[in-house]
């Protein structure tokens, strides 16, 4: 749990990376929840989330609480190191004991590296579905960009893998014997079957007339994210037509992406990617 000496800290992403390019687009919401459902499903990570969060009593307000320093620390240019310091900073009292009695903390580099490998994998599922296809080029650049991006949480790197090879063996061993169907990954993912929570100011009538729809879109937005093997252990159902479906939805985006760039900048980019966009332009 070692903080990197900051004379190590490198220099910070910046409008050439692959990276500012894409993991700030607003393209990304498509994908669904896929990235904060598998952080809660390596055993430690959930556990902390259960014991520490307000996630289960207001869950938009940590999901919002969470994304906007991550986006900070990528678009903050150089102030991306102190950022992502507060980040880390935010995890170093989030420590506390397992089901089996053994210990767990936030900042221990294990559970740091898999939250910050979702994203990663998020990103790059996110631009292969609904944008284009990359090159193996293109995902080694990523790679070493997100690289770049985890040494400005000051955590220990040790358990980062070294190359894109070796990240693609990590995931797969993450995925086929680390993750489980924590608690909390499944108490994320429940309104997939209960359907959404009625929000506080919304009348119920409009609720129940608004809702089945809502709640279709967000279960196909949700199941159709994620990984084969997430929807098997939480026992999500997802049949072949569910998959076609999805396969014609994300062909559809991909066909619209030749209008893409002739939106508004605000439709295509989240506030932290504007704002980061309209520093780095010449003055």
């Amino acid at each position: 749990m070692t903080d990197r000496p900051d004379a190590q800290t490198p220099a910070p992403l910046g409008p050439g990376s692959l990276t500012w390019r894409y993991f700030g687009d607003t393209r990304m919401i498509l994908v669904g929840p896929r990235a904060p459902v598998l952080q809660n499903m390596l055993p430690a990570l959930g556990q902390g989330v259960l014991d520490h969060s307000v996630f289960f009593t207001d869950t938009f307000a940590r999901v919002k609480r969470s994304t906007g320093p991550i986006l900070d620390t990528v678009y903050g240019a150089e102030r991306s190191a102190e950022t992502g310091h507060k980040v880390r900073d935010y995890h170093r009292d989030i420590k506390g004991t397992m089901p089996d009695g053994s210990r767990y903390h936030a900042l221990d580099p294990e559970t740091y590296y898999w939250a910050h490998a979702t994203f990663l994998d998020n990103m790059l599922y996110g631009i292969e579905t609904f944008i284009r296809p990359l090159g193996e080029a293109e995902k080694r650049r990523i790679y070493e960009e997100s690289k770049t991006w985890f040494r400005m949480y000051g955590v220990s790197d040790r358990v980062m893998p070294d190359d894109w090879e070796a990240f693609q063996a990590y995931w797969t061993r993450m995925l086929d014997e680390e993750i489980v169907p924590h608690k909390t990954a499944r108490y994320g993912v429940g309104y997939v079957k209960k359907g959404l929570p009625a929000p506080p100011k919304v009348p119920a009538p409009v609720w129940r007339a608004v809702s089945p729809p809502l709640n279709a879109v967000a279960r196909f937005l949700t199941v159709g994210g994620m990984h084969p093997r997430m929807r098997e252990l939480l026992d999500l159902p997802w049949s072949a037509a569910d998959e076609r479906r999805h396969h014609r939805f994300a062909k559809a985006v991909r066909a619209a992406n030749r209008v893409w760039p002739l939106l508004p900048e605000a439709a295509r980019y989240l506030p932290q990617a504007r704002r980061a966009f309209r520093r780095a332009r010449p003055r």
